[in-house]
């Protein structure tokens, strides 16, 4: 998997876009070396768009939950976007749509961190 980064409000927000299934393997540890790169240059806003994920397992929410924490003890924000039906049931269920602010698209994810 490669991760799509993209940038928004002259840069200040960064957009992780992975894709497929993240279930513990490179991709979740891609997840964790993008995220971990990019709170290092000091950044405090992040969009993870979800929307091309098919599948995540408790080592992918490992990781989310890590960058929520990393961000939040850095005054920085992480917020999600366009999550799938089946993901949102998983984040309701562990109760961490109570942690996670969730927009259901970029443009709001943008505007939350606005």
């Amino acid at each position: 998997m490669k991760l799509k980064t993209a940038f928004e409000h002259n840069g200040e927000i960064i957009i992780i876009e992975p894709k497929g299934s993240l279930v513990g393997g490179d991709e979740t540890d891609e997840l964790r070396t993008v995220v971990a790169d990019i709170i290092e240059k000091g950044n405090k806003k992040l969009i993870v768009d979800l929307g091309k994920v098919t599948y995540l397992n408790s080592t992918a929410i490992g990781a989310l939950v890590s960058a929520h924490t990393s961000y939040a003890n850095r005054k920085g924000k992480v917020v999600l976007c366009n999550v799938n039906k089946s993901i949102n049931n998983i984040f309701v269920v562990t109760k961490l749509s109570m942690i996670f602010q969730v927009a259901d698209n970029r443009p709001e994810a943008v505007l939350a961190l606005t």
